[in-house]
């Protein structure tokens, strides 16, 4: 497993974004993973999207071809090392994010986001390059 998707990414995925579409298809050989938070952002979405039972199903298929990370203690740990120190810089972002940050860098992957802004102030996480995405 190489990398960590996103939760933007995956619902590009999910919604059909060609260029997203090709790129995880790419790199589903190296190994796709997201995290359970993602996960359950994902499934907010298709509770108070538009159409739920299709969503649900096209997210399915998604996980047929990724792992799902748990949280885990030492993730945890992780988690409240990044969260002190962006808070001790008055730079906090949200905790799903950070608990995704910490994913990532507890199993050694890159992660997959357009939220390069947020992402990139958290020390010893990967990132795709954020121009390789397109937000149309």
């Amino acid at each position: 497993m190489s990398y960590l998707v996103d939760s933007d990414v995956v619902a590009d995925w999910l919604n059909g974004k060609e260029h997203t579409v090709q790129l995880l298809a790419n790199f589903e050989e190296r190994g796709l993973a997201i995290s359970l938070i993602t996960y359950g952002e994902i499934y907010e979405g298709i509770y108070y999207g538009k159409n739920p039972e299709k969503a649900r199903r096209i997210f399915l298929q998604f996980l047929r071809k990724v792992d799902v990370l748990p949280l885990n203690r030492r993730i945890m740990q992780r988690f409240a090392e990044i969260r002190g120190a962006l808070r001790h810089k008055g730079q906090l972002i949200g905790d799903p994010d950070i608990l995704i940050d910490a994913t990532a860098i507890h199993h050694d992957l890159t992660l997959l986001t357009r939220n390069t802004k947020d992402f990139s102030r958290i020390p010893d996480l990967k990132l795709y390059q954020s121009n390789k995405f397109t937000s149309g």
